[in-house]
């Protein structure tokens, strides 16, 4: 597994199951002067740049954000919001083999296709999605969002693409009275071929005739269930999530989970408008795991009882995946700089092992037998 430190710029390589060993670190910012050099001679590049900074940064750089690798394991691919570019880094060499400077300012989100071939990024001040070939880095297509791209989803084998736009979650107008700042968020769903537009989900419209006008429509982390009749999504501001069912095109369940009495209520103090922010799915389907992010604990939460186990402590989860034997939902603790797997079934902790600066994505990869790290020198 790879774990993206943002704040490091710099991707650890855990086991996928068992103890979850460290095994290897990668720089993923080896051109970090090159590139710098280049934003410091750019005064509108340097101002996005300081902005990131001391937006969704929290008052650092965001060196990198998404990690995967190719199918082969010779190389991995990080998407680094500071530079707003995607790199490909040699697991052998440790060097850049391609760069792809996104549109715009920012790159964010990304999403491999199920057959490692494509590479799709979320360029979040153009409002476009970018899709690439892995190996290459070269462009295939790209296509146009609501507000902020943020996570992109792959579905039915590779035919379509789901992106989910979030809006603005940088600004202190998190008020409800405030909503219409956010800007224009949606679900847009394209033809992973062609990028053309198949569908865009207005969430506000569902959200509305499920009777929870109160909650924001910023869809955050989703998971889909694995038939892809479900999608559990998260929104701005919530502890817990919702279940929208593909087929009839409503939100047919929520589920809301328990507050930590010590998380403040002032809304302008959660991360970037996030109260919980990381949702994974067992790979029966039958457990849903749950990142609350602000309110220090994830859970695994029965999916068709919609009940929790007990809450694991966490500090500031900020995403969830599944590990690669599927029995553990794996959590990135960005509060104390660990990752840690708790058992789908039992719900309870399993370990947890120490990374670098603030992880945020964790991503299953891999890496040629008998790797512990680039080879530089």
């Amino acid at each position: 597994m790879f774990v993206g430190n943002n704040w490091d710029g710099t991707a650890d390589v855990i086991a996928s199951s068992g103890d979850f060993a460290r095994i290897g670190r990668v720089d993923v910012i080896p051109d970090r002067q090159e590139r710098l050099w280049e934003i410091y001679l750019n005064p509108i590049r340097l101002a996005f740049f300081l902005g990131i900074r001391s937006g969704p940064g929290e008052g650092h750089d965001q060196f990198v954000d998404d990690v995967y690798t190719t199918p082969d394991g010779r190389a991995v691919v990080a998407s680094r919001p500071s530079f707003a570019d995607v790199v490909s880094i040699d697991l052998a060499t440790g060097r850049v083999n391609w760069r792809f400077p996104v549109s715009g300012f920012r790159s964010d989100h990304m999403a491999v296709s199920p057959d490692g071939r494509r590479v799709a990024v979320s360029a979040s001040t153009s409002n476009t999605v970018h899709v690439l070939d892995i190996v290459t880095g070269r462009e295939l297509g790209s296509f146009r969002t609501g507000d902020k791209p943020h996570e992109n989803v792959f579905t039915d084998n590779g035919r379509y693409l789901w992106n989910m736009s979030i809006g603005e979650v940088n600004t202190d107008l998190d008020d409800p009275a405030w909503d219409f700042t956010k800007g224009d968020r949606r679900i847009t769903v394209v033809d992973a071929t062609t990028f053309q537009q198949v569908k865009v989900i207005d969430m506000r419209q569902r959200l509305d005739a499920f009777g929870r006008s109160d909650l924001s429509d910023s869809v955050r982390p989703v998971a889909f269930a694995p038939d892809g009749s479900a999608l559990y999504f998260q929104v701005s501001f919530f502890n817990g999530f919702l279940e929208y069912d593909v087929a009839s095109d409503r939100i047919t369940r929520v589920k809301e989970l328990p507050k930590n009495p010590d998380t403040s209520e002032d809304r302008t103090t959660w991360v970037n408008d996030s109260r919980h922010h990381g949702l994974s799915m067992s790979p029966a389907g039958d457990r849903l795991c749950v990142a609350g992010t602000m309110d220090d604990y994830a859970v695994v939460v029965d999916r068709a009882t919609l009940r929790e186990a007990a809450a694991v402590p966490a500090s500031k989860p900020y995403w969830a995946t599944v590990s690669g034997d599927g029995r553990s939902c794996v959590i990135s603790e960005s509060g104390a700089d660990r990752v840690t797997a708790i058992d789908f079934a039992s719900g309870r902790k399993v370990v947890s092992v120490p990374v670098g600066d603030h992880p945020q994505r964790v991503r299953l990869g891999h890496v040629p037998t008998g790797w512990t790290g680039p080879v530089t020198g």
